[in-house]
């Protein structure tokens, strides 16, 4: 069964960019541009999860969904990556309990790698 992976981004340009790539490389890519993906998380059941951390629109901000997933999901260790161009990223992943984070712009490649090797 393929890895499934959730991407919740506001910008359309990088949720098709990921999707391609991911979808390329074999995975289940489910693409959301607000953060009410995070709400269906017991549906879409992903193996991970990208998060933006400025998402237009949406009520809460990606550290707050990574958090609240940590919370209610503690038995599944759904791991959490926050891809953003915060300057704070590191001390916003650490704080809402991020598995890793990606700074934007990122090298797709570099991505792609570590969520493959966080998966495997």
């Amino acid at each position: 069964m393929n890895k499934r992976i959730l991407i919740i981004d506001d910008d359309e340009d990088i949720l098709d960019i990921l999707h391609v790539i991911f979808r390329d490389e074999g995975f289940n890519v489910v693409v959301s541009n607000t953060g009410e993906a995070a709400n269906n998380i017991h549906i879409i059941n992903p193996d991970l999860i990208l998060l933006d951390v400025r998402i237009a629109g949406s009520e809460k901000r990606g550290d707050q969904i990574c958090a609240e997933i940590k919370a209610n999901y503690p038995e599944n260790k759904l791991p959490v990556v926050l891809v953003s161009a915060e300057t704070d990223l590191e001390m916003i992943a650490n704080q809402c309990g991020a598995d890793f984070y990606i700074k934007k712009p990122f090298d797709i490649y570099d991505l792609l790698l570590r969520v493959k090797t966080h998966l495997a």
